[in-house]
């Protein structure tokens, strides 16, 4: 009998060397230096091993993040467009909140499947509110709201372009932190007016992203206080992160501040019907297990919480970014 390709298996085994070697890139600042202008391994070094680091530099040649002419290398496009920090699209945010806080969790996955909680506590000793945890120092809350940035800037556009807005006025974006949706919805729509709800220290990031534009910053905690009016609220990648009694609590809030025809605008990477893919929603939907309390969901089981909370229109849009949306409206104007 002939023996399955292992491919799969053998990809599998040794896919976290990759992962870690661009975080690794990214910790040490690698690209940020080559961004500069091309280097030695030498050169990048700062007193340690150049032969280690022409190791580390090599490794990320092959993943096609580095270029090499002889002994001199220099970032491809993709690296300074998403691993530099100061590119407007850069990723390495994400990055480094992956390495230092991620990557050590996902560790205990094994635990987390048995006892079906995060692994904040058994990594980093901490307890408290979940949401704290990713604000732990000025870094790395800067590294979290810079990754969500950068996510973002690749999904908003769809979000608010896949279905017609334009019959909304105000758009509130619950926990939209650096108001990358409502920027895009305001480019989107000229007419409509947008805002930012989010905790206080995400809504003082912001400023940085959101000066000059038509985006209103307003600080608050959306399951603790009155959401700010609006015919159209947004929340994009809060709903995976909760329990569904959280959810519902957070959908009759929101469906009780809406007026008829008032719409919500989800943004959640969907899992199919069948629960077979895709690859990306399932390992978020990991992700999820191991540091907070939710879960990626498919259309139909988004479509139900909605219908108990109210709504009565509800259609979802896989957009080919990395987020997928679903418009959901209570009743008609």
């Amino acid at each position: 009998m002939t023996k399955p390709d292992p491919g799969v298996v053998l990809d599998l085994i040794e896919a976290f060397r990759r992962s870690k070697t661009m975080f690794a890139a990214v910790e040490v600042g690698v690209f940020d230096r080559l961004e500069k202008g091309p280097a030695r391994a030498d050169q990048l070094t700062d007193g340690g091993d150049p032969d280690t680091m022409a190791r580390l530099l090599d490794g990320c040649v092959s993943l096609g993040l580095l270029e090499r002419s002889g002994d001199v290398y220099r970032n491809s496009a993709v690296a300074s467009a998403y691993l530099c920090r100061s590119s407007v699209s850069t990723l390495a945010g994400y990055v480094a909140y992956s390495n230092r806080a991620l990557f050590p969790m996902w560790q205990h996955l094994e635990g987390a499947v048995r006892e079906g909680t995060h692994r904040w506590k058994q990594t980093f000793g901490l307890d408290g509110a979940l949401f704290s945890h990713f604000y732990r120092s000025e870094s790395d809350k800067r590294d979290f709201l810079l990754g969500m940035h950068g996510f973002g800037l690749l999904s908003s556009p769809a979000v608010v372009s896949v279905f017609d807005l334009s019959r909304f006025k105000r758009l509130v974006d619950l926990g939209g932190g650096t108001g990358h949706l409502a920027m895009a919805a305001c480019e989107k729509y000229p007419d409509m007016s947008a805002a930012v709800f989010d905790l206080p220290e995400a809504v003082e990031f912001a400023r940085e992203f959101t000066a000059g534009s038509r985006v209103e910053l307003l600080a608050g905690d959306f399951f603790q206080d009155k959401l700010p009016k609006a015919d159209l609220y947004a929340v994009g990648r809060i709903l995976h992160d909760w329990s569904e009694d959280k959810i519902r609590l957070l959908l009759n809030k929101i469906q009780t501040c809406l007026p008829p025809g008032g719409g919500l605008l989800i943004a959640e990477k969907l899992l199919w019907e069948d629960h077979s893919g895709p690859v990306q929603a399932h390992m978020q939907s990991l992700n999820m297990l191991v540091c907070t309390e939710g879960r990626e969901r498919s259309f139909t089981e988004y479509a139900e919480l909605l219908q108990e909370a109210g709504f009565s229109e509800v259609e979802g849009r896989v957009t080919g970014a990395p987020l997928d949306a679903v418009l959901a409206r209570c009743g008609v104007l």
